[in-house]
Order: structure tokens, then sequence, then C-alpha cells
């Protein structure tokens, strides 16, 4: 039976024609169903161009896997597993990577991937319904790509429980370089550059240092930050996006059905339409730098200032748009063993506990939701909630005590989470009525209680609420004149993503306002 239906074979015949230079498909098998479902994709890929061959000789220790190599060079890039759901497109980039289809990435990062003089060898533990694994999966196969001296596989966690089990993996992606441990969740090729190159932080410093002056700055690149950058340059008007992600926490959601005219879509996807929609514009998209402060104009119509770090870029007028991060418990053990266990993300990680014991904090929506969710992978599901009642809509609570494997806990305190010192063996809570303290045995943790506004950097600088939202009024108007606010990190009600492209326009809308009543500082 065919892996690829008819759509996508369609699609893939019509991009092998991007590719330049003749590649193999060099498979390792074995005597898994994954090895029969490897062998015919390869053999369907490879009859879509001729200028692909595969061959099954391969003599890999991990089976099943395959290299896709640079015939006649050592441009390779490895899969260990099926590239498949979420990996699909990694897998079809990679294809026109090594065969010498340019790499769609910054100049500079690209020169710099090229300038690496010495081996490096990654492995990156993936799954195959992660959102955040494909960024990272595709950063490194691009720079193996581009540099032979830098080696790639990414490895499908569930087809090598093995190896999970022997490394403590409880999170995806986790990525290690020459057998030690790199780094666990999403990383882009700046910030894996970052690491490796010792003087990326200098170069990009000194890049920020030679821009001129913006009209208008945008600090965050979600919704919210992305809209209010088309709707300034639209204007005309001189605009800066700079933020460490392009598509902020909508990256990490899996289904995206409230958006109005579009019935249907995922995170990552839904991401990569704001940044091509951004792209048609002259907007100068800085990405990588977290702001550090915020320095008011000293006159009417001066120069704002964003610092990042010993870094700086300055602007008329400013939009603070850094959305939010999930809410930590705050208890015991909590960081000690995140991504030891503790966990946020129920799409990325929930099938590296397959049949597993594991928590969800939190009885709203996305509590539930994640709830419902993981009772397809895990063994046994405990919600805690801390409040009497669950706060999650109706139909899925119902939905949360149909399931078999489903208990719930109302109105405990988690009050501390149980390690052996390599990974998570339960966790402790409290009877909030009674005050009897009781401990859960389990493997896994997912915390959904919540967000944080990304907006510790601002305090004493712009009025923040006690929740360290920043204060906007009906215009996304802060306390100070020409900065606003838009998105999850504001005080506007309800953090929807149709919410926070609304809050984007206003605040572009204003920032123009702003611009046109106030002089343009004297030129030097």
């Amino acid at each position: 039976m065919p892996v690829l239906d008819a759509d996508l074979t369609t699609q893939v015949k019509t991009l092998l024609e991007n590719v330049k230079e003749p590649i193999e498909l060099v498979a390792s098998l074995d005597d898994r169903p994954k090895s029969e479902e490897m062998r015919s994709l390869l053999e369907e890929i490879a009859a879509q161009s001729d200028r692909v061959t595969a061959r099954f000789d391969g003599d890999a220790e991990r089976r099943p896997s395959f290299r896709i190599e640079r015939t006649g060079t050592d441009h390779a890039v490895e899969f260990a597993g099926l590239p498949m759901g979420h990996e699909f497109t990694s897998l079809v980039l990679a294809l026109l990577q090594v065969g010498g289809h340019p790499v769609k990435e910054d100049a500079e990062l690209v020169e710099q991937v090229k300038g690496i003089d010495r081996d490096l060898h990654f492995v990156t533990y993936m799954s195959l319904s992660c959102q955040n694994c494909p960024t990272v999966v595709q950063a490194l196969n691009a720079m193996a790509a581009l540099n032979p001296r830098i080696r790639h596989t990414a490895v499908e966690g569930s087809l090598f429980q093995d190896e999970i089990e022997e490394h403590g993996i409880k999170a995806v992606p986790t990525v290690y370089l020459d057998g030690e441990l790199f780094e666990s969740g999403r990383m882009t090729m700046a910030d894996i550059l970052g690491r490796i190159d010792s003087g990326a932080a200098d170069r990009a410093a000194q890049r920020l240092a030679e821009k001129e002056p913006y009209e208008v700055l945008v600090v965050g690149q979600g919704p919210a930050g992305a809209t209010a950058a088309i709707y300034t340059a639209r204007k005309g008007i001189r605009t800066g996006l700079v933020g460490e992600r392009f598509g902020g926490q909508v990256l990490d959601t899996m289904a995206i059905e409230n958006f109005a005219s579009v019935p249907y879509t995922e995170g990552p996807r839904f991401a990569d339409g704001l940044k091509e929609h951004v792209g048609q514009y002259d907007v100068d998209v800085v990405s990588g730098p977290l702001a550090t402060e915020l320095v008011p104009a000293q006159s009417e119509g001066g120069y704002h200032v964003v610092k990042f770090g010993d870094a700086e870029l300055k602007a008329r007028s400013v939009v603070l748009a850094t959305g939010a991060r999930w809410r930590h418990m705050g208890v015991p053990g909590e960081e000690e063993y995140r991504n030891k266990g503790v966990t946020f993300c129920p799409h990325c990680d929930g099938p590296l506990f397959k049949g597993k014991r594991i928590a969800v904090i939190g009885g709203g929506n996305s509590g539930v939701e994640a709830a419902i969710d993981l009772a397809g992978v895990v063994g046994h599901v405990t919600v805690l909630e801390f409040m009497p009642q669950m706060r999650a809509d109706q139909v899925l609570q119902d939905k949360l005590r149909s399931l078999p494997n489903v208990d719930v806990l109302l109105n405990v305190a988690t009050t501390e989470v149980v390690g052996d010192g390599k990974a998570v063996t339960g966790l402790r809570y409290d009877e909030r009525e009674s005050g009897e303290s009781k401990k859960l045995e389990l493997e896994g943790i997912f915390v959904q209680i919540g967000l944080l506004p990304n907006t510790e950097w601002l305090k004493g600088s712009v009025e923040l609420s006690e929740r360290g939202e920043i204060v906007v009024d009906g215009h996304g108007r802060t306390s100070i004149p020409g900065v606003l606010g838009a998105g999850d990190c504001t005080t506007v009600p309800y953090k929807q993503i149709v919410v926070a492209e609304g809050a984007g326009a206003t605040a572009a809308l204003s920032a123009f306002d702003h611009l046109i009543r106030t002089s343009a500082p004297a030129t030097t």
C-alpha cells in the first residue's frame, strides 16, 4: 500500500524538480513493519525524479533509518524512523537542500555555518506529533546540507524507545552534540550558532548597532506583533520587527479552529503564514535577541530606546507585543525535573509517556483538553484542580469523565514534584479542605495552569498591572506617549489569536497617529 497519497505524490514530484545535484537515499532496515513502510516511502520518492535513487544496503546501527546523500560528496542528513506527520516537511526540505537547492535563511547565518571548521555530530530526539521539533530538525538538517563537517540525525523517539529510556528523555526536541546533552526545546539556526560559535553574540550586537532608528519598532513576533508590523509598513513607515521566535506562543498550539475564515489550521502553519505575510512588506525583521530594558524618550518626539543586553535599537514609537509563556507551579522539584518528567506541551511530549502514569495540573479548558488528548496515549491520567470545581467548558468535562483511564481530583494543591534525581517518580498534594497530604506515584506531570506575560524587563519603565500585564487603554496606549501595547502581554481581556491581531492593528494605527502629531527628532 502506498505511503504517500496522490496529492502528496504530486507535490513531491513538483518539488523535486528543484533538486540540482544527484542524491541517493541509503536505507538500513530490519524486520519491523516500519522498515517495510520506509522501503515503500523511499521507493515512491525515488520514482518521482531521475536525480533521486534509493538503495537498501546501509549499515547504520539504528534501524530502520536512512541517509540522504549528495552523490560523490560528504553532504548528508539522516533520519532514524519515518519522518511523517509534522516532520514530512523536514524530509522534503532535506531532499531539496542536500540536492543543492539554496537554504532559505539569512545570508549571514548561511556563511557562518559554511565557515565552521570543526566536526560536529548532532542527534535530535523528536516526536512526529511535536510542533516545535521541525524547527530544530530543519535548522540542523540545513546546517548539515551546507557544511559536510556537520552531521545530523533526527531520531523518532517512539521508535527508539530504548535510547529514550537510556538518556532519560522526557521532553522533545532534545538535542545531543557529540554524545553530550546540548539543549532541549525549540531552537532556530541562530540559536544553535550562538551556542557553538563564540563570536556570534558580538557580531549580532554589531549588526544591531549599525541599524538606523526606526519610526516604529515592534517588539514581539507573534500574531499581535506581526499584524502591527504589517499595518505600519503598509503606511510607508520605516518599521522594525524584533523577537526571539516568529509566531510566539502560536507555535505551541496544536489545533486552531476558531480563527474566522480558516476552519482549521495548526500553530506552526499559522506562524509560517504570518511570516510570509510580513515578508511581503518592507519590514526589517530582526530575529534572536531578547529585550532587556525600555528607556523612554526624554522629550516629546524623541527616540525611545529598546536595549538587548549591550546592544540597542531606537524608534520614535514602540509597539510592545511580547506575548506570554506557560505559568509554572512554583513548587519544590519543578525546575529540577523540568524536561525530566515535568513538561508543558502534551502534543509534543505525550508520546514519550506511552503507557505510563501522568498528571495534568489545571482544570481549565487547556488542562482538560490536554488530559483528553493524553488519555489516548498514556496508561493513566490524573487531573488536579485547585478549585472545588473545574473551569473547563461542560462539554469538555463530560468527555473527560467518560474516559476509563482518567481520575479527577478537585480542591487540591500540588506541593512538591518528587523524583529519583534523574526523572519524576511522583508528586505530593494537599487536600485543601482537610489539609491532608497525599502522594501520587507517576512518571510525568503536564502543567496547564495558564500564562504569564513576558514583561519582567519592563518593570520601572511602563505601568504594569498586579498580574504583570502592560496597562493599555482602548487605543493600545500605555503610560508612555508613543509606546503602545498589544496582545497577551497587555490588560486586553481574552487571550485569543484573533483578539491579539485586532490589538496589533489598533496599536499600529495609534503609533501612526502619534507619529503624525509629533515632530521628528532633528537630524545631525
